[in-house]
C-alpha cells in the first residue's frame, strides 16, 4: 500500500472515520443478504407473499429512500457539524438493528420488509454527509488516496457481508445468530464514530423545512449547477449501473454458463470486489497521489475491453464440478475469472478520481447537498439497470453473455464520449506513463506551483522532451510558448491549439505581438505558463543565456516567477548530445532524471539574470 494511504489509515482524521463506513456497508450487506437468504429457504406459508415478489420488493424497498430523503439529508449535512449528525445517524442504525433483531427472532418478515425500508433511509442520510466529510477532515493532495481507501473499504465491506450473510445463515440457530450480530455491528460502527474529530457546519444559516419534492428538485438544480460536477456524477451514476447490472446477474451467469455452485458465486463476487480495491488503490499510485481526470476514460476504455472479453470467453462445454475446487481448478475458466478481475480493477481506476474531482469542486457550502443529488441519480440509474435486464433476459430473450456484451457496447460509446470531453488530460496521463516508463523520474519541490493563480515558468532547455515532463508531472495544465513551426505541424496543430499552446516565430514581428498578447491574456485568467528563455536546446549540455522576452512578459503581466530544472536530459535521445536530436539509434533506456522547482519569485525581483542564476543554482553540476 502506497506510504500516503498507509499514513491515512494511522490518523484520527480519517481511521475512525473509514471504521465507521464501513461497518456501515457491511452491516447493510449482512442484513440485506440474510433476509434474502431466509426468504429463499423460507418454508411453504412462511411468507406473506411469494419468495420471488418478496425479492423484488426488498429490492425496491431499500432503494426508495434515496429518492425520497437524499435531497433532505444533503441539507442537513450541510446544515450541522458533520461528525455529530454522523453519530445520530449511527444511533439510528442500532435502534433500527434492535427492532431487526426482533424481527429475525420472531420470523416476522413484515416487520423485516419495513425494516429493510428504514435501513434504506439510513444509509440516504449517511451518504452525503459520508462523502462531504472528506475534503474537509484531508489536505487537497490526500482526497485520491481517501476516496480510495474508500472505495477498498466500500467494496470489501460488500463482499464481506455477502460472504458473511451465508455463514450466518447456514449456522445452527441461524435467526438468533443473525439477531446477535446485525446489533453488534451496529454498535461497533457508532463506537468508532465517536472518534471522529469534529467538522464545523459548511453553511450553519441552512433553512430546512421537511419539503421532500421541493428539495429534491433544488438538489437536483444544484448538481446541474456546474457542468463538470453534473458529468462527474452521471459517470459516477452510469458505474452503479453497471456494477448492478453485473452483480445482480452473477448468481444465474454462474449456474447457467460455468456450471457452478453458491460458492462459486461468491467465488466471483470475491474477484469482481477485490479487482475493484485493486483498481482503487492502483488508480492513486498511477495518479501520482492527485486528481487525474485523464485516467478515467481508460477506465472506461478497460471496463468495455475486459467486459467483452468475458462475455465472449466462456468454454463452448463445461462438466458438471463435483466441488467448488473443481471449479476454482478449472483451467478453460482462468480467463473468465482474470477477465473478471481485470473488469474490476478498471471500475476502480474508473471511479476513484471522479469522486474526488466532485469532492474537490463543488462549493463547501453545498457539497453534501451535491452528494446528495449523486445519490438520487444512483439511484435512477440502478433501477434503470434493473429494467434493462428485465426488457433484455425477459422479453428479448437474450442470454446473460448476451446482455454482458450489450454492456461492454454501451459502455465503449461512454468511453468515447469521455475522451471527446477531455483529451487532453488523457494524452497528458499517457504522457506520464510514457515519461516515466521510459526514464526514472524524480521529483522535487512541486508543491511550489501555484494550485490555483497565474505564475510563469522558467526552465532549462535540454531535450524534445521537456515539455513533455514538464507537462506529465504538473497538476495543472501548462500553457506552453512554443516555436511555431512546431506548433503549426499538421498532424498536431488542433490538439496543440486545444492545450492551449502559444505559437512564437523569431523573425516575425506580428507572431511576436500576438504570442506576448495571449500570454498576457492567459496569465490573467489566472493560468501557469512557461518558457524556455533560451529559445533553443542546448548544444553542449551547458545553458545558454536567457533572451529577454521574460522581461517584457513581466512588464505587462506581474506574476510570481517560478524557476524550474530539468536534471539527466543531456545525453538522451532527444537531446543534441550527438550533434542533432534523434540521431541513430538510442543508446540509454531508463536514466535517471529529476525535476526540481524553486521558490517562487516575485515578479519585481525578476529579472533575466537572476532567473538565469536561479535556475543554474537548482541544476546544479548535473546535465
Amino acid at each position: 500500500m502506497p506510504n500516503s494511504q498507509a499514513s491515512l489509515l494511522g490518523q484520527r482524521r480519517f481511521l475512525p472515520y473509514f471504521i465507521t463506513q464501513f461497518f456501515g456497508a457491511f452491516n447493510d450487506n449482512i442484513f440485506k443478504n440474510v433476509l434474502l437468504l431466509f426468504v429463499a429457504f423460507a418454508g411453504a406459508g412462511t411468507l406473506p407473499v411469494s419468495s420471488n415478489l418478496f425479492i423484488n420488493l426488498a429490492a425496491g424497498l431499500f432503494i426508495l429512500p434515496f429518492f425520497l430523503f437524499s435531497a433532505s439529508a444533503g441539507v442537513l449535512a450541510d446544515k450541522y457539524e458533520k461528525a455529530w449528525f454522523i453519530r445520530k445517524v449511527k444511533l439510528a442504525e442500532i435502534g433500527i438493528m434492535c427492532l431487526g433483531a426482533i424481527g429475525f427472532i420472531t420470523e416476522s418478515y413484515i416487520i423485516l420488509l419495513i425494516l429493510l425500508f428504514l435501513m434504506g433511509t439510513q444509509s440516504a442520510f449517511f451518504g452525503p454527509v459520508k462523502y462531504a466529510l472528506l475534503p474537509q477532515q484531508l489536505k487537497s493532495d490526500e482526497l485520491v488516496p481517501g476516496n480510495a481507501l474508500v472505495e477498498t473499504g466500500t467494496f470489501l465491506a460488500i463482499l464481506l457481508g455477502t460472504l458473511g450473510a451465508g455463514i450466518i445463515a447456514s449456522a445452527e440457530s441461524a435467526k438468533y445468530v443473525a439477531a446477535i450480530c446485525v446489533v453488534v455491528f451496529a454498535v461497533l460502527g457508532y463506537t468508532s464514530s465517536r472518534s471522529i474529530p469534529e467538522a464545523p457546519a459548511s453553511a450553519p444559516d441552512l433553512k430546512f423545512r421537511w419539503q421532500p419534492i421541493k428539495q429534491t428538485k433544488q438538489t437536483i438544480a444544484i448538481a446541474k449547477a456546474d457542468r463538470t460536477i453534473f458529468q462527474a456524477l452521471m459517470a459516477i451514476s452510469w458505474f452503479w449501473f453497471l456494477g448492478a447490472a453485473y452483480l445482480t446477474q452473477f448468481p444465474n451467469f454462474t449456474k447457467l454458463h460455468l456450471n457452478g455452485s453458491e460458492s462459486a458465486v461468491s467465488f466471483l463476487l470475491a474477484l469482481f470486489s477485490i479487482g475493484i480495491a485493486i483498481g482503487s488503490l492502483a488508480c492513486d499510485k498511477l495518479s501520482n497521489h492527485r486528481i487525474e481526470v485523464g485516467i478515467v476514460p481508460l477506465g472506461s476504455l478497460g471496463i468495455t475491453v475486459f467486459g467483452a472479453l468475458m462475455a465472449t470467453s466462456i468454454p463452448a462445454t463445461l462438466p458438471d464440478f463435483a466441488s467448488f475446487s473443481d471449479f476454482v481448478a478449472y483451467q478453460s475458466l482462468w480467463p473468465v475469472f482474470a477477465y473478471l478481475l481485470l473488469l474490476g480493477v478498471s471500475g476502480g481506476i474508473f471511479i476513484v478520481p471522479l469522486y474526488a474531482l466532485m469532492q474537490q469542486r463543488a462549493k463547501e457550502t453545498e457539497r453534501a447537498q451535491v452528494i446528495a443529488g449523486l445519490n438520487i441519480f444512483n439511484s435512477l440509474f440502478m433501477v434503470g439497470s434493473a429494467v434493462l435486464g428485465i426488457i433484455c433476459l425477459t422479453i428479448l430473450e437474450l442470454t446473460i453473455p448476451q446482455l454482458f456484451l450489450l454492456l461492454s457496447v454501451m459502455n465503449l460509446l461512454i468511453a468515447i464520449y469521455l475522451c471527446l470531453q477531455v483529451p487532453i488530460f488523457v494524452v497528458r496521463f499517457l504522457l506520464w506513463i510514457l515519461t516515466h516508463t521510459m526514464y526514472r523520474v524524480t521529483h522535487k519541490n512541486l508543491h511550489n506551483l501555484p494550485q490555483k493563480s497565474g505564475a510563469l515558468l522558467v526552465c532549462n532547455h535540454v531535450s524534445y522532451m521537456d515539455a513533455l515532463l514538464l507537462s506529465a508531472v504538473c497538476p495543472r495544465l501548462i500553457r506552453f510558448v512554443m516555436e511555431e513551426d512546431y506548433a503549426n505541424l499538421p498532424p498536431l496543430r488542433r490538439f496543440l491549439n486545444r492545450a492551449g499552446v502559444i505559437p512564437i516565430s523569431a523573425t516575425n514581428r506580428r507572431s511576436i505581438v500576438r504570442a506576448f498578447n495571449d500570454v498576457e491574456q492567459a496569465l490573467a485568467e489566472g493560468h501557469i505558463v512557461c518558457i524556455f528563455p533560451e529559445g533553443k536546446l542546448t548544444s553542449d549540455g551547458e545553458m545558454n543565456e536567457f533572451l529577454r522576452g521574460m522581461d517584457l512578459i513581466l512588464k505587462r503581466s506581474p506574476v510570481p516567477v517560478i524557476p524550474v530544472a530539468l536534471k539527466g536530459l543531456w545525453g538522451s535521445y532527444f537531446s543534441r548530445y550527438k550533434g542533432s536530436a534523434c540521431k541513430g539509434l538510442p543508446s540509454r533506456f531508463w536514466s535517471k532524471i529529476e525535476i526540481e522547482v524553486g521558490t517562487p519569485v516575485d515578479s519585481s525581483l525578476a529579472s533575466t539574470a537572476s532567473m538565469h542564476q536561479k535556475v543554474s543554482e537548482l541544476r546544479g553540476d548535473w546535465q
